[in-house]
C-alpha cells in the first residue's frame, strides 16, 4: 500500500490497530490525538509520525492534515462513548459527543475533500459504529452520534462519488477498547478486537465499498432486523441483554475513561 494514511485518535484502541495495520501494509503513516504524550509514545513505538490534533478544532486539524504532507487516505476514527440514562445525561457530555464523534468528522472530511478534490483522488475513511443503525438503551447520546456520522458519510460519499474521491464507513460491533470499560458483553456473543476493525478498514482502503460492518456476519443481520416488528425486536434484545447492557454498568471500572474524556474537553 503506497499511501499517506492520517489517522485521528491514533493513541489508542482502533486508531493504533490501524496505525499498526496500515503501517504493515507498507503506508506512510501519521496519526494525531489530542492526549499529545500518549500520541508521541504511541508514535516512537510504532515508527510513525505522531502529532498533536484536536478534531473539533479547524486551525488544529488543518494543521495536523498540512503536518502530514499530501494524505492520499484520511482514517476519521476519533470518538468517545458517555453511556447511562439519557435524562441523567449532562448537557456538557451530549455537546461534547456530538462536537467530537459528529463535528470531528465531518470537519476532517471537509479539509480532506479540499485536498483531495483538486487532485482527483483520495480516500475519507469514517468510524461509524453498529450503534448508528441499533438504538440501544443506555447509548442514546453515541447512538445519536453515530446514526449522523453513517448518514453524513454516505450522503458526502454520494455527492462526490463522480470526482475520484472514495467515501466508506465502516461499522464496528461492541471492540474491545476503553470505550466499554466497566460494561459486559452481549449474552452468548463476543467483543471484536481492534485489530479486526483495523483489518477491515486496510481491505476498505484496498477495494472501496460504501460501508463494511465488522464482523461481516453481522451485516445481514442488521438488515433483516430491521425489518422485524418492534415486539419482536425488544424480546431479541432482552434475550442478549442489549435491552440493560448500558445501564447496568460499573462506573468504577469507568471512572477513568469518563475522568480522560472529560478533562479533554476545552474550557
Amino acid at each position: 500500500m503506497s499511501a499517506v494514511v492520517a489517522i485521528t485518535g491514533g493513541a489508542r484502541g482502533i486508531g493504533l490497530a490501524t496505525a499498526r495495520a496500515v503501517r504493515a501494509a507498507g503506508a506512510d503513516v501519521v496519526i494525531g490525538d489530542i492526549d499529545e504524550a500518549a500520541v508521541t509514545r504511541a508514535a516512537e513505538r510504532l515508527g510513525v509520525r505522531g502529532l498533536p490534533l484536536d478534531v473539533t478544532s479547524r486551525a488544529s486539524f488543518t494543521a495536523f492534515l498540512d503536518a502530514a504532507g499530501p494524505v492520499d487516505v484520511l482514517v476519521n476514527n476519533a470518538g468517545i462513548m458517555p453511556i447511562g440514562p439519557v435524562a441523567r445525561e449532562s448537557d456538557a457530555d451530549a455537546r461534547r459527543c456530538m462536537d467530537v464523534n459528529v463535528h470531528g468528522v465531518m470537519l476532517g472530511t471537509k479539509l480532506a475533500l479540499e485536498r483531495m478534490l483538486p487532485r482527483g483522488r483520495g480516500h475519507i475513511v469514517n468510524i461509524a459504529s453498529l450503534a448508528g443503525v441499533l438504538p440501544t438503551p443506555g447509548l442514546a447520546l453515541y447512538n445519536a452520534s453515530k446514526a449522523a456520522v453513517v448518514a453524513f458519510t454516505e450522503a458526502t460519499r454520494l455527492e462526490v462519488r463522480d470526482r475520484g474521491v472514495h467515501v466508506s464507513a465502516v461499522l464496528p460491533t461492541f471492540t474491545n477498547t476503553e470505550l466499554i470499560a466497566g460494561t459486559r458483553s452481549p449474552r452468548g456473543q463476543r467483543n471484536c478486537e481492534p485489530e479486526e476493525v483495523a483489518a477491515a478498514v486496510v481491505d476498505v482502503i484496498r477495494r472501496p465499498r460504501p460501508q463494511v460492518v465488522v464482523p461481516r456476519r453481522l451485516g445481514a443481520q442488521v438488515r433483516l432486523g430491521a425489518l422485524l416488528p418492534d415486539a419482536l425486536r425488544r424480546a431479541i434484545a432482552r434475550r442478549y441483554g442489549l435491552d440493560r447492557i448500558f445501564l447496568d454498568y460499573d462506573p468504577e471500572a469507568r471512572r477513568a475513561y469518563d475522568a480522560r474524556i472529560r478533562a479533554q474537553a476545552p474550557e
